[in-house]
C-alpha cells in the first residue's frame, strides 16, 4: 500500500508564503518517481501546478506560478516540497501531491490521468 500525506497548508494573507510537504510511505520508493503537485479550486477542475523529475534535475510549472513557486525533493526523507511565495487569492485551492504510474520519468507529467497515487490534499487559503 502506498500513502502520500500532504501538510503545510493554511490561511495566509496575499503576498505571504507557505511551504507544503508531501511525505510518502508504504510500498513506494519516492526517489524513483517523478512527483507532481496539483490543485483544485471550488467549482474548477484540478490543474497541474508543479512537477519534478525522479532525479530532481528537471522541474516544470504552470505559467501562473512560475517565479513564485518552487518544487524540490529530499529523497533521503522520502519527501517532496512546494515552496509558495507571493501568494495570491487565486492560489486558493486544495493542493494534492501525486506520483505517476511509471517510475524513473525524467520530468513530471502534467496530465492527472498519468498519476496513480494521490494524497488526501491540504487546503491553502489566501486572503486579499
Amino acid at each position: 500500500q502506498v500513502q502520500l500525506v500532504e501538510s503545510g497548508g493554511g490561511l495566509v494573507q496575499a503576498g505571504g508564503s507557505l511551504r507544503l510537504s508531501c511525505a510518502a510511505s508504504g510500498r513506494i520508493a519516492l526517489s524513483m518517481y517523478a512527483m507532481g503537485w496539483f490543485r483544485q479550486a471550488p467549482g474548477k477542475e484540478r490543474e497541474f501546478v508543479a512537477g519534478i523529475g525522479w532525479s530532481g534535475d528537471t522541474t516544470n510549472y504552470v505559467d501562473s506560478v512560475k517565479g513564485r513557486f518552487t518544487i524540490s525533493r529530499d529523497n533521503a526523507k522520502n519527501t517532496v516540497y512546494l515552496q509558495m511565495n507571493s501568494l495570491k487569492p487565486e492560489d486558493t485551492a486544495v493542493y494534492y501531491c501525486a506520483a505517476p504510474s511509471s517510475s524513473l520519468l525524467r520530468s513530471a507529467p502534467t496530465s492527472e490521468y498519468l498519476y496513480s497515487y494521490w494524497g488526501q490534499g491540504t487546503q491553502v487559503t489566501v486572503s486579499s
